[in-house]
């Protein structure tokens, strides 16, 4: 996970904003992230990605993340990220843009109306610090 400067390996960072993404899905949406998938037949590819570094996530630091709503469309949504350390410290933050997609065609289709009741009280309009 560290690279020789004893810092993670950004890629890395990417990975684990990906699992809490799918490990969020029963506590937002109800269901998790492979029912959507495989029963569901929906997708939430990237479309795009800001990050910024704030401060080395260091070998044995410990990660608090935070994921919010900054965005919520009829097809795509943003979902905004946070890592701080074990002292608080933000170390990470992202803006990463998905898409609903039809899985079997890959084609846009709107946000289900029961998704969007799990995702609407997660909007965060204004990025807190």
């Amino acid at each position: 996970m560290v690279d020789l400067a004893n810092i993670a390996y950004y890629p890395r960072i990417y990975d684990l904003a990906h699992r809490f993404f799918e490990a969020t899905w029963p506590e937002i949406c109800g269901e998790s992230y492979p029912h959507v998938l495989y029963e569901r037949k929906l997708g939430f590819p990237i479309l795009s990605i800001e990050s910024n570094f704030h401060h080395p996530l260091r070998y044995g630091d410990t990660i608090e993340a935070h994921i919010t709503i900054a965005h919520l469309g009829n097809t795509s949504l943003s979902w905004r990220y946070r890592f701080f350390n074990q002292d608080g410290t933000l170390v990470w933050s992202s803006n990463q843009t998905t898409v609903c997609v039809d899985m079997d065609t890959m084609d846009p289709t709107r946000i289900p109306d029961d998704m969007r009741q799990g995702l609407t009280p997660h909007l965060e309009l204004e990025e807190a610090p």
